[in-house]
């Protein structure tokens, strides 16, 4: 009934889906686990809002060579048609697309990047948190020595040092003005106590700030070159790690100030793809499944 058995896809789907006919000049590429941790590569064209026809390509696996060879089923000149292609910074998609749409420009995803750099502020948060784990055990057990009850010192908002490091991780991925009242408190005690976290704070905020208020690419390449010399005056080493792989990928990231294009068409796919996956209660034939997907979205 659902004409599965005479479906054209269904020998090779396990393995790769194609559909040229749904190709456009503005395209997503990303990675998708479907089932038991198995990746896929998804190829979604961006005017179609991830509905019907948004479908491209779904090709198992993450190895460029492989994936690379199945695009190249789709016509030179079809693939020369891209002219905008929106990904992440791993090397591997940086491959595929330029390898697979020779004529599109490579946009670097913001939130990726911006991601790279509120990790780095959660890592510093969490090594001034294992120092204060460590102190307070070492505290306790002083206390037990000298046969004495242990009293941890209380800030005054009445967190101790360990849950005040603990309990700022939530205000440390937001914007000072989305802050409720509580976490400003803390906020401003963290800060205080602990400065490199407001430094690494501080710098992950610009980043972002250039993203939102700068439109002009020449502006951009001024203002990043200052962040960079922002995060060497800082001199913390996951910083660098941060300002090392934008540097790795200045032209893709530079490349979104072109359009302002981002990757989120394609995280919102993956996300509606985890969606119908749950509805299914996982995934026990991909064939099967990914020809539903086919005929919902492509």
């Amino acid at each position: 009934m659902s004409s599965y058995r005479t479906w054209s896809q269904a020998e090779h789907a396990e393995d790769w889906i194609l559909f040229p006919e749904n190709m456009g000049s503005n395209i997503s590429i990303d990675e998708t686990a479907l089932s038991n941790g198995e990746l896929y590569t998804i190829v979604t064209n961006k005017a179609s809002k991830g509905k019907q026809g948004c479908l491209i390509a779904m090709i198992k696996g993450t190895e460029s060579k492989q994936i690379i060879k199945i695009l190249k089923k789709i016509s030179y000149e079809t693939r020369c048609t891209v002219e905008e292609i929106s990904l992440d910074m791993a090397a591997t998609m940086n491959k595929i697309a330029k390898k697979s749409f020779p004529k599109a420009s490579r946009v670097i995803d913001r939130f990726h990047v911006q991601k790279l750099a509120y990790e780095a502020v959660q890592n510093v948060r969490i090594a001034y948190r294992w120092e204060a784990i460590s102190k307070e055990s070492q505290n306790i057990q002083k206390a037990k020595e000298d046969n004495k009850a242990y009293k941890a010192s209380l800030y005054s908002n009445g967190d101790t040092e360990k849950q005040l490091l603990a309990r700022s991780r939530y205000l440390l991925f937001k914007s000072q003005e989305k802050w409720s009242k509580g976490q400003k408190i803390r906020a401003a005690i963290l800060f205080d106590n602990f400065p490199k976290i407001k430094q690494a704070y501080d710098l992950a905020s610009d980043l972002k700030r250039i993203y939102s208020k700068t439109k002009d690419k020449s502006v951009a390449y001024t203002k990043l070159a200052h962040w960079y010399r922002q995060v060497e005056n800082f001199g913390d080493k996951r910083f660098r790690t941060v300002s090392n792989s934008i540097f790795a990928h200045y032209e893709g990231i530079l490349n979104f100030f072109d359009n302002r294009t981002t990757n989120a068409s394609a995280e919102s796919f993956n996300a509606k793809i985890k969606a119908f996956r749950a509805t299914q209660r996982g995934v026990r034939d991909i064939p099967f499944f990914l020809f539903r997907l086919s005929n919902i979205y492509a």
